[in-house]
C-alpha cells in the first residue's frame, strides 16, 4: 500500500510475542502483518489486499489437523502463494505435517533473525513479481503523543485544503480526545469508525455517500464515537482491509491519530502511511515523551524514511529551535505553525475555520501551504465514481 516498503508479508501466529520475533526478523525487508486467528476467508481477502506472495502459518500438536487444512485451502484458492510453517524445531511430527500440506519451508520459533531474511530472499527470488495497486489513494498521517484539539484542528484544515484541490478526500479522525473534528465543524455523524470496520465488506461508494458526514466543502470525515472500541483492540488485519477499501474510493486520506498510545494498529497506520507527519511542539516534556515512542519504533526496526516533523505552536525566541528539534527528532522539519492563540481559540470556540475567520493570518497560511503540498502526492489519481446516492442530489 505504500511505497516505504519493499513487501508485506501475514503472518498467523501463536501470540504477539511470536510475532514481534517476525516482525523484528523481517523488518529490513517490510512489514509483517498479523492475519489473525486462522480463518481461511480472511487470510485469503488479506492476501487481496496486501497483495503478499509469502504468508508464516504457525503450528502446534493440538491444532495441527486444523492448520494443515487451512495451508491446503489457502494454496488451493492461491496456488502462486508461498507458505512458511512455523513451529517447535524439534518436533519433527509438525515439520512432517507442514511439508505434506503443502508448505514451502519451515523455521522454528526463535531462529535467529539472519537466517528468517535468508530464507525470505532465497524465497523471494523463485516468487513470481508481485504487481502493487497504484490506483489506491494518498495516505497522510497526523501523530503525536500529545492528546488535544489542535491535532484535529490542524487535519481538518489540511484535509479541507487536500479536497480543495479537486480531489475527493476523506478525514479519517482518530485522534483523542475523540470526535472533536466534528465539534470543530459544527457537525453531527451517525456513522463511525466502528460501525465501518463491521461493514467493510459492503464499504462501497453508495453506503460512503450515504452515511458518511461531509461538511460545506465536499470533505468527507469518518470519526470515532464514544462507544467505539479503543484502537489498540482493532487488529492489523482489520485496518488493513478498512483503508485498502477506503482507499479505492478516495484520493487522499488525512489521518488524525494525535494522542494515540503505542499499539500495533497505530503501527499499521504508520507502517503503510505514504506521509507520516511527526507532530511536536518545544514544550520539552511532550519531546521527551514524543522520543520514546519515536526510539521505541526504530529499535523494533519500524522504517521511517517517509517521517517529518511538524512543529506547532512554534516561538522563535524559546529554545530549542526547530533545527535543534529535527537532528533530536532525526527528522525534516517539514513545517513550523505559529502559535496564534487567539485565533486558535475563536475557531475552535466559534465552530468557524481558519480560511474564514482568520485568512491573512500566518498560521491559516502555512496550513494551506502544508496542505497543498500533500495534495500534490495524489493529484495524478483518477477521481473516483460518483455514487448514484450523490447523482440524485445533484453532486459534482
Amino acid at each position: 500500500m505504500s511505497q516505504n516498503l519493499s513487501q508485506t508479508f501475514l503472518a498467523i501466529t501463536r501470540n504477539s510475542t511470536d510475532l514481534e520475533w517476525l516482525q523484528g526478523a523481517l523488518a529490513p525487508l517490510g512489514q509483517v502483518v498479523s492475519a489473525g486467528g486462522g480463518s481461511l476467508d480472511e487470510l485469503l481477502a488479506l492476501v487481496d489486499v496486501t497483495f503478499a506472495s509469502l504468508v508464516f502459518v504457525g503450528l502446534d500438536r493440538e491444532h495441527v489437523v486444523t492448520q494443515s487444512a487451512l495451508i491446503e485451502g489457502a494454496l488451493e484458492a492461491k496456488p502462486m502463494l508461498a507458505i512458511v510453517a512455523l513451529g517447535d524445531g524439534m518436533d519433527n511430527q509438525l515439520v512432517l505435517n507442514a511439508m505434506r500440506a503443502g508448505a514451502r519451508d519451515f523455521v522454528a520459533y526463535g531462529s535467529r533473525s539472519s537466517e528468517v531474511a535468508g530464507l525470505v530472499r532465497r524465497l523471494g527470488k523463485r516468487l513470481p513479481p508481485v504487481a502493487p495497486n497504484t490506483h489506491l489513494g494518498g495516505l497522510t498521517v497526523l501523530y503525536g503523543v500529545q492528546s488535544n484539539a489542535d491535532g484535529a484542528l490542524l487535519a481538518t484544515h489540511m484535509a479541507q485544503v487536500v479536497q480543495n484541490s479537486g480531489q475527493h478526500t476523506l478525514l479519517l479522525d482518530l485522534g483523542l480526545p475523540r470526535g472533536d473534528s466534528l465539534a470543530l465543524l459544527g457537525l453531527e455523524s451517525s456513522f463511525h469508525f466502528g460501525d465501518a470496520l463491521r461493514h467493510v465488506r459492503r464499504l462501497d461508494a453508495t453506503l460512503i455517500d450515504s452515511a458518511f458526514t461531509s461538511c460545506d466543502m465536499g470533505l468527507r470525515i469518518l470519526a470515532y464515537a464514544s462507544s467505539d472500541e479503543p484502537l489498540e483492540h482493532t487488529s492489523a488485519a482489520e485496518l488493513y482491509m478498512l483503508l485498502s477499501a477506503l482507499r479505492q474510493h478516495f484520493q487522499h486520506i488525512v489521518v488524525n491519530l494525535t494522542g494515540q498510545p503505542d499499539s500495533e494498529a497505530l503501527r499499521t497506520f504508520v507502517s503503510h502511511c505514504d506521509k507520516l507527519l511527526w507532530y511536536t511542539d518545544q514544550n520539552v516534556l511532550d519531546c521527551r515523551r514524543n522520543l520514546a515512542v519515536l526510539n521505541l519504533w526504530r529499535e523494533k526496526g519500524l522504517k521511517l524514511d517517509h517521517a517529518r516533523l511538524l512543529v506547532d505552536r512554534y516561538l522563535r525566541s524559546v529554545a530549542p529551535d526547530s533545527d535543534t528539534l529535527g537532528k533530536s527528532f532525526g527528522m525534516e522539519v517539514i513545517a513550523t505553525l505559529t502559535y496564534s492563540p487567539e485565533v486558535r481559540l475563536n475557531a475552535k470556540n466559534q465552530g468557524v475555520t481558519l480560511f474564514e475567520l482568520a485568512p491573512r493570518e500566518g498560521l491559516t497560511q502555512s496550513l494551506r501551504a502544508l496542505g497543498e503540498r500533500l495534495a500534490k502526492r495524489s493529484e495524478g489519481l483518477a477521481k473516483p465514481r460518483i455514487g448514484w446516492f450523490n447523482r440524485l442530489r445533484g453532486a459534482q
